[in-house]
């Protein structure tokens, strides 16, 4: 077993979105020696700073872990693909680069759980310290932080048509989605910067690689933690074709996401002892809670034929237009390869006995199968509908004890009533939703689910079976709880349960998903876990 040298305070696993703001702040003090751990390497692909890279980064094996759910029976037995990025800056170096906070009451929930120091006014502080926010600092907004948020670059037509429909229906129109209260129509704002993806890895971790006292590892598959008298002291991982150890005098610290970290935890032989048993690997800790509780967003992907205005279709099969569509990138850093993969956002609640928004529409100015797949060739807008709050909860378990393998991902989409029921209202308030008369000079017709699926709640239920696919939100693996809780894997501190030495710190610490894009919060919990661990060690 080779010894990595160099005497370190804490070890980070995973240069995510987590792990860059964690490796950050932790190394600000040069009194603490930290070394971050990513699988993935340099973000030196063009593909990765363009936004609308994402088209070609997503189901690429030099950046996507390329993982897939089991068949899903909710989903009529498909299985999807599940997207997470393998690269410094992990799934915000190929996301949807959505800066969305979700809302107050999802945060309050956390609280009213027992979290204490996880409420709205709580965690608004972080949000704040993490930004430099295109709107100035405010009481909501910050400025001078690593994670940059700018308006988007371009406007469609259609799009503006949407929001106007929206309007009609009653949903007002909103500035900003960040303030707490989300309800409302808007432009989503983004993490660019003039017109550049602006990944965790570029606003947090690359400016800081300088720093003598923090060491970044790439290319190093983790395999296990070391545990040793019941406190974990240090990690082994592949590099170069060998085991190699690191230890750590502090802390180590898990960031590889709702996924990777609870890999790394199964094969380390803490987790249920029912699942690892069989897998031949030695039960260190029975945690029950490691690998359940998964929570995702499922959209319902609706997608329109219009007529008489422009969608990116028929501009992606012109030349001519593809041609000018580089030059206004390659000039002025604006257009449509500026795009996110959404642009206009809806949120309003799928009945009306809702108590706040519960469902988000992303809207786009484009159509295609499934990302990877090329556009259609007439001319299309998606408009796609997600659940905010599902009441679903899946798994995340290894297959094996070997790290190369990907896991056993079980989402459990629309297992529930209430989940069914909402699906079916989302996809009435789009049909709604295009027969507003803004739309009515485009002729809107319905492509999917299609004029032949029924308005009853069964028929509609079915159609969100086949048309739904994950937004790639999945949280909640490694939940926050009291430990009163036998499902809680860290407390409200994130230290894990029963386990010295050891924090999770990513979105796999949620209890309950946040009610938008996750990637922001996932920023949050790593500012505020940083924070804990240095209080911590005073």
């Amino acid at each position: 077993m080779k010894r990595l040298e160099g005497d370190f305070d804490y070890i980070v696993v995973g240069a995510g979105t987590a792990g860059c703001i964690v490796a950050n702040r932790l190394s600000a003090n040069s009194a603490n020696r930290v070394l971050i751990l990513e699988a993935g390497g340099n973000d030196n692909w063009i593909w990765f700073h363009i936004p609308v890279g994402y088209l070609f980064a997503i189901g690429n094996p030099r950046s996507d872990w390329m993982f897939k759910t089991e068949p899903e029976a909710g989903l009529n037995g498909r299985s999807l693909a599940y997207p997470r990025g393998k690269v410094i800056g992990g799934s915000s170096a190929i996301n949807a680069m959505i800066s969305m906070r979700g809302q107050a009451a999802d945060y309050d929930h956390w609280r009213q759980l027992g979290l204490t120091g996880w409420g709205w006014n709580d965690v608004l502080p972080a949000f704040r310290r993490l930004e430099d926010h295109f709107l100035g600092d405010s009481e909501y907004h910050g400025t001078g932080g690593g994670w940059r948020i700018e308006a988007p670059r371009l406007s469609w037509a259609v799009l503006d048509a949407v929001g106007e429909a929206a309007e009609e229906m009653g949903i007002r129109k909103i500035p900003d989605f960040n303030t707490g209260d989300n309800e409302g129509v808007g432009y989503f704002h983004v993490n660019q910067k003039r017109g550049r993806r602006w990944s965790s890895a570029r606003g947090f971790l690359k400016p800081v690689l300088n720093r003598p006292n923090l060491r970044l590892e790439k290319d190093v598959l983790v395999d296990r933690l070391i545990v040793e008298n019941g406190r974990a002291v240090g990690v082994r991982f592949m590099q170069g074709g060998e085991m190699v150890e690191a230890r750590a005098k502090g802390e180590v610290i898990l960031c590889a996401g709702a996924i990777g970290s609870i890999q790394v935890l199964h094969r380390s032989g803490i987790g249920p002892a029912d699942w690892l048993a069989p897998l031949g690997i030695e039960t260190v800790l029975d945690r029950q809670g490691v690998g359940r509780n998964l929570q995702d967003h499922l959209q319902q992907r609706a997608i329109y034929k219009v007529e008489g205005i422009r969608t990116l279709n028929e501009t992606y099969y012109s030349l001519v237009r593809r041609g000018l569509m580089g030059l206004d990138y390659a000039f002025r850093r604006r257009g449509p390869l500026t795009m996110a993969p959404s642009q206009l956002g809806i949120f309003t609640r799928s009945d009306p006995h809702r108590e706040r928004a519960n469902i988000q529409f992303h809207v786009q100015p484009l159509s295609l199968d499934k990302f990877g797949d090329p556009l259609h060739r007439f001319p299309a807008i998606t408009v796609s509908a997600c659940n905010l709050q599902p009441t679903s909860r899946g798994t995340v378990r290894v297959r094996s004890a070997q790290a190369d393998q990907a896991p056993s991902i079980a989402p459990n989409y629309l297992s529930t009533v209430e989940d069914r029921q909402v699906a079916a209202d989302a996809i009435r308030t789009t049909r709604r939703l295009m027969q507003q008369p803004a739309l009515a000079p485009y002729h809107p017709s319905e492509f999917l689910p299609g004029p032949s699926v029924g308005d009853d709640d069964a028929s509609l239920a079915k159609a969100a079976g086949d048309i739904g696919t994950t937004i790639f939100h999945p949280v909640g693996t490694a939940k926050m709880g009291k430990t009163s809780d036998p499902t809680a894997v860290v407390d409200e501190r994130l230290r894990f349960l029963g386990l010295a030495g050891l924090r999770v710190i990513d979105a796999s610490v949620m209890p309950t998903i946040t009610s938008g894009n996750t990637n922001t919060p996932t920023a949050m919990i790593a500012d505020k876990g940083a924070a804990m661990i240095l209080e911590d060690a005073r």
